[in-house]
């Protein structure tokens, strides 16, 4: 796919994020793409501390795990506002999804949150990858939508910072 494709499904999962953020979820948002660039799901963050993290990507790779086939899954791409943690990568491996693509890279959201509510790890998502025994191609950071998906986050972490209104 070229990279206009990638960033206009990217802008989708800003737009995900968005509504995640709009429910009082953490802005995360991640949507499915065939081989043959047809939307065919997506993912929201659903983080609830009564219920344990619900990223977007494993909300996501979960949903697809059981509805697509394998086969299917290794032809599709997953698009993500923000570069998958660890726990996403890993379950994005083993759906068997076969390409990432991402926005904003895992660091550059520490960079924006350091603090208690979102205690990321700096641990890029193809470290992830490469330990495992199939190749998951990955794509990202896209240094001209970063400023676009920061704003979403800068705005949240702001107020989880100050406690919510």
């Amino acid at each position: 796919m070229s990279r206009q494709v990638d960033v206009d499904h990217l802008r989708r999962t800003i737009a995900v994020a968005e509504n995640a953020r709009a429910k009082g979820n953490h802005p995360f948002g991640a949507v499915l793409v065939d081989s043959l660039g047809v939307l065919v799901a997506e993912g929201e963050n659903t983080f609830r501390t009564d219920k344990g993290p619900g990223h977007a990507e494993t909300n996501l790779a979960r949903y697809a795990a059981r509805t697509f086939s394998a086969d299917y899954l290794q032809t599709c791409v997953l698009y993500t506002s923000v570069e998958p943690c660890c726990m996403c990568a890993g379950t994005i491996y083993w759906a068997n999804i076969g390409t990432v693509v991402y926005g904003m890279s895992e660091r550059g959201l520490l960079e924006i949150t350091k603090g208690p509510e979102n205690p990321t790890l700096d641990l890029p998502c193809h470290v992830v990858f490469n330990a495992g025994q199939r190749k998951v191609e990955v794509r990202g950071p896209f240094e001209e939508l970063s400023e676009e998906i920061a704003t979403t986050h800068r705005a949240f972490w702001s107020m989880a910072a100050t406690g919510f209104p």
